[in-house]
């Protein structure tokens, strides 16, 4: 359940990357380096921290070969350039709600308790993005002004942590934790849903 779900967020995380470097207008190389970036980014950023060396995605052929496919798939097939923005976001949504439900139940079984597992599931639904968006040579989406993107991610991997810590199974628990995140992030786009921010007093 946990490579599957791992394997699935990074195709879609890596698509997401192929996108934003088909919008930029990168060669087919940056298409593929994109993707893996994104699609591998925040795992192992994740494995890393929780002591699982050498990361699987960059020991494992499947964590490699799935990214650097749905680059090259990314660069044969994109959409036209005028509807890329809205396919990004759907995909990009998606990769946050399976990664960091991988990512919290991955923390989990290496003996985490829900808050940490929860953190780390976050970490590794936005790593990917950031790196995707900095190599762009963009703001990453995470640190947008009241852009709902962490919150949501935190959300799923805290549903999912919470979850298996009362003794759910992972195949009961998954799906609703990446419809959370998935659904609120989407909808956050679609309805102009912002994250509070702090009011503003002005000095005069």
């Amino acid at each position: 359940m946990l490579l599957t779900l791992d394997l699935l967020g990074i195709c879609v995380f890596a698509i997401s990357g192929g996108l934003v470097a088909v919008r930029n207008q990168l060669d087919i190389l940056g298409v593929v380096v994109l993707a893996m970036a994104t699609g591998l980014g925040g795992g192992v950023i994740r494995d890393v921290l929780i002591g699982a060396v050498p990361p699987p995605g960059v020991e494992d052929w499947r964590y490699l070969a799935v990214p650097a496919l749905a680059g090259l798939a990314t660069f044969a097939w994109h959409p036209a350039l005028g509807r890329l923005e809205r396919v990004v976001n759907v995909f990009d949504a998606a990769g946050l709600g399976m990664f960091c439900v991988a990512g919290a139940l991955k923390a989990h079984e290496f003996g985490l308790g829900p808050v940490p597992s929860a953190a780390l599931g976050m970490l590794t639904g936005v790593g990917g993005g950031v790196i995707r968006d900095l190599l762009a040579g963009r703001v990453p989406v995470v640190l947008r002004s009241g852009e709902l993107y962490a919150i949501p991610a935190l959300a799923g991997a805290a549903v999912a942590a919470t979850g298996v810590e009362l003794g759910l199974s992972p195949e009961v628990i998954v799906g609703p934790a990446v419809v959370l995140t998935t659904g609120w992030r989407l909808m956050a786009i679609r309805r102009g849903w912002r994250a509070p921010a702090p009011r503003v007093v002005s000095q005069d």
